[in-house]
């Protein structure tokens, strides 16, 4: 067994002469313990937020998107693309054609975005999980219908249950110049009636689901698309399949996939995940430098074994070596303590969602979420390590320092 190791074990659990030097190594040992279990449950809990939010997002948001570079709209009736819709791998294929106008309901306007989508887009079976008001129908026997989000349906005041009161949709035509005389001339104006209200996040919430006949005509556009949606089949590398796409379509469309089509809120909850941690992890060095004040006063209790070990020959790596893996010992003691017990109470609120947020949500549960990554738990560990062993180093020098006295005493 390594010399160093087997010595600083011993001193791990030997009785000391100054019991000052076992109460301030259980503080060491109980504030790295503290601080890892807090940073794991902490970054957990995030990681469960991340996995909600994106869940939400996901539910719009597709796998795949094809756009122009330039322009709003292109033709969807080119051979490839003709070829991509037939593609085995490829779950849904929606067209879409989107663009702003003015909805007027009930004597209240205001703008939105009016999304026009084939009808895969209803073969995502999630969309029921964002609805918090009447139903994701579209069309119906008495014809096409509306989704909206929820900050237009509050702005608005829109009943989805009321059938005789419709949405005004106003839309400028195409290729007409102003008219001075009757200036409702230039505006397309269509009536349609709303089937539900979801809610996901602040920039969808503005938006009005139509089928895509209706956007075609309230829009004046015959053919083109504004963009295509692609959601894959399970097994289907999402990320693969976009690259090909891009490299056979060229400079002319952009393909993005769900991170870039989200980019924004992917760096937010990175950057809060990361600042929470990087806080937390200044509050573990506090804990973990305690450990300096533990080796001081433990070099000092053993003098006369450091004393001992050089008259027998030890050098002064060895003698360092024994202290620095005391220290690592004790700390690292903490740290796994602190990960086994962050992780069982993590399993615990997944399970009886003890930890409550406050009043819940159609969409989210009340109790604070919980989802693990493996590279979490790496993560800590490694921190504990490297601040542990920075703090080891430092107290270790000490027993180095009495050698020479020692010897200078002699």
């Amino acid at each position: 067994m390594n010399t160093a190791f087997y010595i600083a074990r011993r001193y791990l659990f030997a009785k000391k002469s100054t019991n000052a030097i076992n109460i301030i190594s259980a503080i060491s040992v109980l504030g790295v313990f503290v601080g890892s279990t807090a940073l794991i449950i902490i970054l957990s809990v995030f990681n469960g937020f991340e996995e909600v939010v994106l869940k939400m997002f996901n539910t719009i948001t597709p796998q795949i998107i094809i756009m122009p570079s330039q322009g709003k709209t292109f033709n969807p009736n080119t051979v490839y693309l003709k070829e991509l819709q037939a593609d085995k791998s490829i779950f849904s294929y929606t067209e879409v054609l989107s663009e702003n106008a003015l909805i007027w309901y009930n004597n209240k306007q205001s703008p939105a975005l009016v999304k026009g989508v084939s009808s895969d887009f209803l073969k995502n079976k999630s969309l029921d999980t964002i609805m918090i008001e009447g139903n994701f129908v579209l069309e119906n026997k008495n014809g096409p219908n509306a989704v909206i989000g929820s900050a237009l349906q509050a702005y608005l005041g829109v009943n989805s249950s009321d059938p005789f009161e419709k949405l005004q949709i106003y839309s400028p035509k195409k290729g007409v110049k102003a008219s001075s005389i009757n200036p409702m001339d230039d505006f397309t104006v269509l009536s349609i009636p709303p089937s539900g209200v979801f809610e996901v996040q602040q920039d969808f919430d503005n938006l009005i689901i139509v089928p895509i006949s209706f956007a075609r005509e309230l829009l004046g556009e015959d053919k083109n698309v504004s963009a295509i949606e692609i959601n894959v089949n399970d097994g289907v590398d999402a990320e693969l399949l976009k690259n090909k796409i891009a490299q056979n379509l060229g400079s002319t469309f952009t393909v993005k996939n769900r991170i870039q089509q989200n980019q924004g809120l992917y760096n937010v909850l990175g950057s809060e995940k990361w600042m929470v941690y990087i806080i937390l992890t200044f509050i573990l060095i506090i804990a973990i430098f305690n450990i300096i004040g533990s080796l001081t006063m433990l070099v000092i209790d053993k003098l006369k074994d450091i004393s001992i070990l050089n008259s027998l020959g030890a050098g002064k790596k060895l003698i360092k070596r024994i202290f620095l893996v005391e220290g690592m010992m004790i700390t690292l003691t903490g740290c796994i303590f602190g990960l086994l017990i962050g992780f069982v109470f993590c399993l615990l609120q997944q399970r009886f969602g003890w930890v409550k947020m406050g009043e819940s949500n159609l969409l989210v549960s009340n109790a604070y979420p919980i989802a693990f990554k493996w590279k979490d738990f790496v993560l800590v560990f490694i921190t504990v390590s490297i601040f542990s062993f920075i703090a080891s180093a430092l107290a270790s020098n000490l027993s180095v320092k009495k050698i020479d006295q020692l010897n200078q005493d002699l």
